[in-house]
């Protein structure tokens, strides 16, 4: 005999996970609902029903952000129940603005679809509509446009479904996901335009992943370590993340924090899961002050499921923040002021480097049955997964630690022949001057050294590794010098730009590259005669010659190295090689300066005491 309660609770979660039946005669089914959950539009089918949504709502309003290098408009689509359109109406409003970002790598195009069908539900069948009571919604259906046209049935060969979809990079094979901070691509420089312009107080960027098999069809990830304000990480942690999650269970899928093992082979060694640089969307808005949620949808599963779940978990996220505006606009207003009003100065550190501590707590982890093989195809070890489910309790590593910080600076002086600084930073949203005299002040930079360039590129760039010594100097800084004061909103991204020991800093991308080329040098012939003199002359230089000689055997057995050696260690050296142009000033100095913008901005003089 049949159990009504259980008969009962199955139909409830049934009406729970399984949407409303897809007929095709409802006209507002979206392209991937019509196809039954295994396909998702091109760039113009998309684009054709977001204007049908915003012909049929007066809450919905598309528009451009951009244009991409192919000729593409990159599309906003913006829903709010008060017609706030800019960003001024959306700070006047009061109501917290929250971004959703799909398709920053085209392939993984969940965000997408799943976008179009809560756009839709909120603004044109309003099943969703109170969502938009505190909030004001902004949806960049795809970002990385020219690789969403690059599409095809082969462009993503670790992922299930769609059946055809578009590339991960760029038309200019750059992967947006690792260009926030070097800004390069112009669909990237234009999302920081809209990003700095709206200041939006929630960001959500959705993926799909690569990685090991699992149960779970969901993963996301969040930056609440040291990277953050605490109390923004107290909010995502308290407010945002729990109801969120909720709501994504509740519609019947398996969540977990977006992590990898510690050894591919050995589940039972952990999981590990650690801060994001600023290159990537969520550390960059740790950098920003905002919290950045990261959804990865598993892979393997199904595409209809992927889409089902970045639904729910997109309409959680907005749910947690329309319930509670004030909470989250009143962190991340408090964090801004904790740098625009200087109270990040006066000795304090802004942690640079991150690291993972070896504490752990055992977590429960659903995953498949895997077994280790030898593979007769590569020779190496392979790993195979099976359909077998299994649960175990594994070390879970996530207790970031702060790797390298530094001090806190009031200013940074840049030469202004180094004029790329301050238009990148201009698209960051920081805020420069000038000098309209000229200043000399106690200040202090680095020297490079161990400089080493690679032979390959890195996203169109050569990364250069090196150390740095910092040095204290009395300097002199002509009228026209860049001055970028840390005492703004942005001090933590221009900080982890100008400090060449943050990984994602101008310096770490290569932009200065150039200073530690040699371009003078000295003819053997000549070098022969002053070298010997020099020697001579010169003890300490003549001992740490000869330490570099039994240390440095290649150097030794190079004439040409061993004579450049002692250019380089002369008065004929060339002083500004191998040394940082950019200044910190890190003592109050009376600055006559005036407000400016590399793009020709309106300049206001100021005379102030930093």
């Amino acid at each position: 005999m049949s159990n009504p309660v259980a008969a009962s609770s199955i139909v409830l979660i049934l009406l729970i996970v399984t949407p409303p039946a897809w007929g095709h005669d409802d006209p507002w089914l979206t392209p991937f609902e019509r196809s039954g959950g295994v396909r998702t539009p091109r760039y113009d089918e998309t684009m054709e029903y977001c204007g049908r949504l915003a012909a049929a709502s007066p809450w919905v309003h598309v528009t451009s952000f951009g244009t991409s290098p192919q000729g593409r408009s990159l599309p906003l689509v913006i829903l709010s129940n008060t017609q706030a359109w800019d960003p001024a109406a959306a700070r006047a409003s009061g109501k917290a603005v929250i971004l959703v970002q799909s398709g920053i790598h085209a392939g993984e195009i969940d965000g997408k679809d799943a976008s179009l069908m809560l756009m839709r539900n909120i603004a044109v069948r309003k099943t969703l509509a109170s969502l938009l009571d505190s909030t004001v919604l902004l949806f960049v259906p795809i970002f990385n446009v020219d690789g969403h046209e690059r599409f095809g049935p082969y462009n993503r060969i670790n992922q299930n479904g769609p059946e055809e979809t578009g590339w991960r990079v760029s038309a200019q094979n750059l992967n947006l996901n690792r260009d926030y901070m070097k800004a390069e691509a112009p669909e990237m420089q234009a999302m920081l335009r809209l990003f700095t312009s709206w200041l939006p107080d929630l960001a959500v960027d959705c993926h799909v992943t690569d990685g090991i098999d699992f149960q779970y069809d969901i993963t996301y990830a969040a930056e609440t370590g040291p990277s953050m304000d605490p109390g923004v990480s107290r909010w995502i942690d308290e407010e945002l993340l729990p109801p969120a999650i909720a709501a994504v269970e509740n519609a019947g899928h398996k969540v977990f924090y977006y992590v990898f093992p510690r050894e591919d082979h050995d589940l039972s060694k952990g999981l590990t899961s650690g801060a994001s640089a600023p290159r990537f969307s969520t550390g960059y808005g740790a950098a920003q002050n905002r919290p950045f949620i990261l959804i990865e949808t598993h892979m393997l599963k199904p595409y209809r499921m992927r889409v089902e779940g970045t639904y729910h978990f997109l309409r959680g996220l907005i749910a947690a923040v329309n319930s509670h505006p004030s909470n989250l606009k009143a962190r991340v207003r408090q964090a801004d002021e904790v740098f625009a009003g200087g109270r990040g100065r006066g000795g304090r550190t802004l942690p640079l480097l991150f690291g993972l501590g070896q504490r752990s707590t055992p977590r429960l982890f659903l995953g498949v049955r895997q077994q280790v093989e030898k593979s007769t195809l590569s020779g190496g070890e392979r790993i195979r997964y099976f359909p077998d489910t299994m649960s175990v309790t594994v070390p879970f590593y996530d207790d970031v630690t702060v790797a390298d910080s530094v001090v806190i600076p009031f200013a940074y002086l840049v030469p202004q022949e180094w004029r790329f600084v301050a238009e990148k930073l201009a698209i960051h949203g920081v805020r420069m001057e000038r000098l309209k005299e000229q200043m000399t002040a106690e200040i202090e930079s680095y020297r490079f050294n161990n400089v080493r360039l690679p032979s390959n590129s890195f996203e169109g760039r050569q990364l250069p590794e090196y150390t740095v010594t910092p040095y204290r100097e009395r300097r002199s800084f002509p009228r026209g010098t860049i001055v970028v004061p840390t005492a703004q909103r942005a001090g933590k991204v221009l900080m982890h730009l100008l400090e060449p020991r943050g990984p994602d800093s101008f310096a770490a991308w290569g932009f200065f590259n150039a200073i530690f080329e040699q371009k003078e040098y000295a003819e053997a012939y000549v070098m022969e005669e002053i070298g010997a003199r020099l020697l001579s002359e010169d003890p300490v230089l003549k001992r740490e010659y000869e330490e570099t000689l039994r240390r440095d055997t290649v150097l030794a057995r190079s004439p040409g190295a061993r004579l450049n050696w002692l250019y380089t260690h002369s008065p004929w050296r060339d002083p500004f090689r191998n040394v940082y142009p950019v200044a910190r000033l890190m003592e109050r100095a009376p600055l006559v300066t005036e407000t400016w913008r590399p793009d020709g901005g309106q300049a206001v003089p100021t005379t102030r005491s930093r």
